[in-house]
């Protein structure tokens, strides 16, 4: 047996057990994938997929404990990697994170930019997406690090730590009716179009559960992943927004548009960072976390990987 067999038994898996989209993503032939597999299983003595004539169709119960043991084989081997690069490369590498639109718009770009002073050599990617594609990504090996505020402790093969808290603020435009309260309620937006998130991201979760609460039901007018999308809809009239606060702190001189503080509304919400559980962490990876937050310091992540730190060794 070696490594080859064992990617191709994984990919097929994320693949959906579709061998040409496997051989696709592998730059491989079908046939080869196909053959690799029945020497594998010859081998071990197990049918690792059930089939109907050459197509697979599921994952047998044996196959299911040797996929076990070939992500871990796969990891480390992926480790071992990141080892000789940490070593050989202690001031080079490429940083890969995970987030969300309105982490990588408002939040990242300081921590970024402090990182490559500190690395000039290191490359980092940006990868976008909604908190459960982030957590896919992280799982995937897309990437070494991940920040959002949903999802993230919702997988059992992540490491999560809390980073900072943030809350929503309401957005009208100057001239608007609610720009003259000076502490709205969930009453007050009750009886207007709101414009705010996607159910998925940016705390939309607790702007639901507020009214649910309060047996309040919001019309809400659009929904959006973007913090910017959500303000230049309330620009044009559509509602009263409600976005992360972090998406209007510096729009205080605005000439349109009135930010009002909303955490008494729809309380604090906790941006998280994830890594995948047992993946090797390299040095830069520790400096990031900790320009993220000061109370992200390398041995409570190190201790995290470890499994012997949680949210109560993490004082916010």
């Amino acid at each position: 047996m070696n490594l080859h067999q064992f990617r191709f038994v994984q990919e097929a898996v994320r693949r959906n057990l579709n061998l040409t989209e496997t051989a696709k993503a592998l730059h491989t032939s079908q046939p080869g994938i196909s053959k690799a597999i029945l020497e594998l299983e010859e081998e071990l003595g197990i049918d690792i997929f059930a089939r109907h004539g050459k197509r697979l169709r599921r994952v047998t119960e044996p196959g299911l404990e040797v996929l076990k043991a070939i992500d871990i084989i796969l990891r480390e081997v992926a480790n071992l990697k990141r080892i000789g690069e940490e070593f050989s490369k202690q001031e080079a590498g490429t940083l890969s994170i995970a987030t969300t639109h309105t982490q990588a718009r408002y939040v990242l770009p300081g921590p970024v930019a402090q990182l490559r002073q500190r690395y000039p050599k290191v490359q980092v990617v940006l990868h976008q997406g909604t908190p459960e594609q982030v957590a896919r990504m992280l799982l995937a090996e897309t990437a070494d690090i991940g920040l959002a505020t949903e999802s993230l402790g919702d997988f059992d093969d992540l490491v999560t730590l809390p980073c900072y808290e943030w809350q929503h603020a309401i957005v009208v435009p100057r001239g608007h009716a609610l720009a003259g309260v000076e502490r709205l309620a969930l009453e007050h937006l009750a009886t207007e179009p709101l414009v705010t998130y996607h159910p998925t991201v940016s705390g939309r979760t607790r702007i639901d559960a507020a009214f649910a609460k309060a047996r309040l039901k919001p019309q809400v007018a659009l929904e959006a992943l973007d913090s910017d999308v959500i303000t230049t809809y309330v620009r044009l009239g559509l509602g009263v927004g409600i976005v992360a606060e972090m998406a209007v702190r510096d729009d205080a001189a605005d000439a349109e548009l009135l930010a009002r503080p909303a955490g008494h509304l729809f309380g604090q919400n906790v941006a998280r960072v994830a890594f995948r559980r047992g993946a090797y962490l390299r040095h830069f990876v520790y400096t990031f976390a900790e320009l993220l937050s000061e109370r992200l310091t390398r041995t409570l992540v190190e201790r995290a990987m470890r499994g012997g730190a949680s949210d109560d060794d993490y004082q916010m």
